[in-house]
């Protein structure tokens, strides 16, 4: 059987189809009910051609949906496309007399809600995969009001799972000789550090001590999932405005660097937002890294710590905290203060402590840092290495994080053991100073004298 054959012709119909779909796009949207049953069709269909068809129809018309009716589409995903209960309580009642495989094969069946298959025939038609992640998306954005939503959430990011795998993600180096359409789209995802315009792009990409990798998928195109910024540098750094700017990082070859430091992960798709890609791309990045520089023995990021701020302000509310802790946490307020030399030091002595407090003892229902930005690296395998005071003096790192920046090390020979540590324990690899820092942050909030 010639497979290209098949799936010329298959992509064939698929764009018939996507035509069709078009011209009847010209009249009134559909709703949700039409949608609900399109999708009851797909899941009733048993030819691949037809299948291919009718889930391109079924995308065409969620394309074309006010954001009301979308609504109505998910509630009706959640009611009656889950599973059936008594088809379990049935399955459950066979396995439970027969306890053999096709018995226990026949319960899992019976336990898959029906919105996986959807969502799997879906995925047939040409371009599938994009829309399916566009319409999580729109899932996402309902969540915090429909929570009895999450379960249709929980099926995409089951299936996103398999689907997005490591085996399927392919690493390219960004550059300036990138297409550009693909640079368009870092601009644009940026999610760290904004990228101001062409030249402080340049800047970022084109500077020999700069090198950008990202994640692709084959089913995605060329949107990346996800991309990574790294610095080259002469020991670790503690600021950010001097490697955005551009400035002379302490050396004039690459060869000499001894540092690689990441200073900027931005995820692409909001749509696979829980899918793990991060942990994988830096490892593969070091990877890729030690092999074009080799004398490279150092790989740290340069991270921002969001909520900070924010904690540092309810803290000001906290009467059990000293006055005199109080009294210094409300100077944040005043306006240009970490350009005074004298109250930016006064600061220092109380922020940096309560930083390392924030991120180390400031848990989550789950009993694991709160601080996003703490959780993904330390459970990465890295090191909490070092908290650097006005690592960060823009507007954004000012607001969000009282000026301090992190930095996380990722030591090659410790990673496995860290991530184990803190998979199964919770523990956190910190650093000596980071635990001189935590030790003062218990003075300070006893009245003591932090030394």
């Amino acid at each position: 059987m010639n497979m290209t054959f098949l799936q010329e012709m298959f992509q064939s119909i698929t764009q018939r189809d996507a035509l069709l779909r078009r011209r009847q796009g010209d009249g009134t949207p559909p709703d949700h009910r039409r949608l609900v049953e399109a999708c009851q069709r797909l899941l009733e269909s048993d030819g691949e051609a037809s299948s291919i068809a009718l889930a391109s129809r079924a995308l065409g018309m969620y394309q074309r949906l006010a954001p009301e009716e979308r609504q109505r589409f998910f509630e009706r995903l959640a009611s009656d496309f889950a599973a059936e209960p008594e088809q379990i309580d049935a399955a459950y009642a066979r396995y439970a007399e027969q306890r053999d495989n096709a018995s226990l094969e026949a319960l899992f069946e019976a336990c898959e809600p029906r919105r996986q298959e959807l969502i799997r025939r879906l995925n047939l038609t040409s371009g599938g995969t994009v829309e399916l992640v566009r319409m999580r998306e729109d899932l996402l954005g309902l969540l915090r009001e429909q929570p009895e939503l999450s379960a249709i959430d929980a099926d995409f990011a089951h299936l996103f799972g398999s689907w997005f795998n490591r085996g399927f993600l392919m690493l390219k180096r960004i550059d300036w000789d990138t297409p550009a359409s693909i640079l368009e789209k870092i601009i644009r995802y940026e999610a760290v550090h904004e990228i101001r315009d062409w030249d402080d792009l340049r800047r970022r990409l084109d500077a020999r001590d700069r090198r950008c990798f990202a994640f692709f998928h084959p089913a995605i195109g060329d949107d990346p999932l996800i991309f990574v910024e790294v610095a080259l540098h002469k020991g670790l750094p503690a600021r950010i405005q001097p490697i955005l700017a551009g400035e002379d990082a302490g050396i004039d070859d690459p060869e000499l660097a001894d540092t690689a430091a990441f200073f900027g992960i931005s995820n692409c798709q909001t749509g696979l937002r829980g899918i793990s890609f991060g942990n994988f791309l830096i490892k593969q990045v070091v990877q890729e890294l030690k092999q074009e520089l080799p004398q490279l023995k150092h790989f740290v990021t340069l991270s921002p710590v969001p909520g900070f701020a924010q904690w540092l302000a309810e803290r000001r509310e906290d009467e059990t905290l000293p006055e005199a802790v109080r009294e210094s946490l409300a100077e944040l307020e005043a306006p240009a203060w970490h350009e005074d030399a004298e109250q930016a030091e006064r600061l220092r002595a109380v922020v940096k402590p309560l930083a390392a407090r924030y991120l180390v003892e400031e848990k989550n229902a789950r009993g694991l840092p709160l601080n996003p930005v703490a959780r993904f690296h330390l459970g990465n395998g890295a090191e909490l290495h070092r908290i650097n005071w006005l690592g960060d003096v823009s507007a954004k790192g000012l607001r969000q994080a009282a000026g301090l920046m992190v930095n996380y090390l990722y030591v090659l020979d410790d990673i496995e053991r860290n991530h184990e540590n803190y998979t199964a324990n919770a523990t956190m690899a910190r650093s000596s100073e980071v635990k001189d820092l935590v030790r003062k942050a218990r003075k300070l909030v006893k009245g003591e004298t932090a030394k």
